[in-house]
């Protein structure tokens, strides 16, 4: 019997040992990742930014919360906020309650699916069968049915009140102490809300840095702004694959951009022209699937040091 039994037996106990880490633990296990990226003209003294992406906010989320606010210690010369804040309609008050203190420093944002729409209950395994065949959110699929309507508009008018500048399908500036940085944003194009068109033209002049804002790293996204001329992008959505594999990384992205740059600092090449691409593996889930494994929740903190 035992010799019958005993590999299922201890592959039933390494399973449910992996899960219970992956939900209990490491799905709370949050972590700053710190890059230094060369994009400012020489002369200019360093800047700090403070990535937060895919706080996928649900109520009674009270360790998120703290360590949300907790950032605000690192005094980041400005925020940018890549979208997927919700994941519950009822977590607006709790979100703005976790962003608080990092509200008080100047910032920018766009929004992910996540903020406009109520999570639905899916088999996990659809995700790696949707890469299988290219289809990723509503580029590939039949558009959502039936949605929960999440109140955005709640958020949006909270980031907008302390003075976080909004950058779905739009430009904008943030002043500092002297320095002027240029941003340009898109809508989700998970969902097909991008809208390149509104905001094409490339880095606007007599600004001392133009960045490039989206919530998830489409490549038509990454293959526009690099073309346009932008020296840094900044996404989200991917969660840095989530349920990845030790040693080897990430089976999706749940977008088109490839594995190897699903979490982190990599490059993007259009035509002629590279740009920095950084995208944050987020610090939340889906409501429906609270698990990481290999890949812990995160936010980054870089920063932007002159070109080479």
């Amino acid at each position: 019997m035992r010799a019958r039994y005993g590999v299922p037996l201890t592959l039933t106990a390494v399973g449910a040992a992996g899960l219970a880490y992956a939900a209990g633990f490491e799905v709370r296990s949050f972590r700053l990742r710190r890059v230094t990226v060369p994009v400012l003209p020489r002369g200019m003294r360093p800047l700090r930014v403070l990535q937060v992406s895919d706080i996928h906010m649900v109520s009674g989320q009270r360790k998120k919360q703290r360590w949300l606010q907790s950032l605000a210690g690192l005094r980041p010369d400005f925020v940018i906020n890549t979208g997927d804040n919700l994941s519950d309609t009822e977590g607006v008050p709790e979100t703005l309650d976790a962003l608080g203190p990092l509200m008080e420093f100047p910032g920018a944002y766009v929004f992910g699916s996540n903020d406009y729409y109520g999570p639905k209950l899916r088999n996990p395994a659809r995700y790696l069968i949707e890469r299988a065949q290219g289809r990723h959110g509503l580029n590939g699929n039949a558009p959502v049915v039936g949605a929960v309507h999440n109140p955005w508009e709640d958020l949006r008018d909270a980031f907008d009140a302390a003075g976080w500048v909004g950058l779905s399908n739009s430009r904008g500036r943030l002043k500092l102490e002297g320095i002027e940085i240029a941003l340009t944003g898109l809508d989700d194009p998970h969902i097909k809300r991008d809208r390149y068109a509104a905001v094409a033209g490339g880095p606007e002049s007599g600004a001392d840095l133009s960045l490039a804002v989206v919530h998830a790293p489409y490549l038509r996204s990454l293959d526009a702004f690099t073309a346009d001329g932008y020296p840094l992008i900044l996404a989200g959505h991917t969660h840095g694959g989530q349920l990845c594999i030790p040693f080897y990384g990430a089976l999706v992205t749940n977008c088109d951009i490839d594995t190897d740059r699903v979490k982190g600092l990599s490059t993007h090449t259009a035509g002629d022209r590279t740009s920095f691409l950084h995208v944050s593996a987020g610090c939340g889930t889906n409501r429906y699937t609270p698990v990481r494994f290999a890949c812990p929740p995160e936010a980054t903190l870089l920063t932007l040091t002159e070109r080479g």
